[in-house]
């Protein structure tokens, strides 16, 4: 768990919105990074799902994940994805490419 950690530390939180200009989490205690709470199973989500497609990838986290997350309402709708404020979301491919890529032993 800790490779897939590191490298998503270094791809994603290095450009994610939520962090400054030095890649450091700018989130506060009453906030939580959705990608570090569910990476377990934003890692299972992927090693499951074989597809060239990242839709196919995208419809198995929100089956699995998205279903987990407190924001999203029973009938799927979901007002951080809306509002385009889901770190998941809204760098989703980026995880995906850095998982597949710890597992070939390029991103380690």
């Amino acid at each position: 768990m800790d490779k897939y950690l590191k490298a998503i530390k270094q791809n994603i939180c290095s450009i994610c919105v939520d962090s400054d200009e030095k890649g450091i989490c700018t989130l506060n205690e009453k906030e939580t990074c959705a990608v570090e709470l569910f990476l377990p199973k934003i890692i299972e989500a992927v090693h499951s799902t074989d597809s060239e497609n990242i839709q196919d990838y995208l419809e198995k986290l929100h089956n699995t994940v998205c279903t987990q997350c407190r924001a999203q309402e029973k009938d799927g709708n979901c007002y951080l994805r809306e509002d385009a404020n889901c770190s998941l979301d809204r760098y989703f491919s980026l995880i995906v490419e850095t998982i597949q890529n710890v597992d070939a032993g390029l991103n380690i």
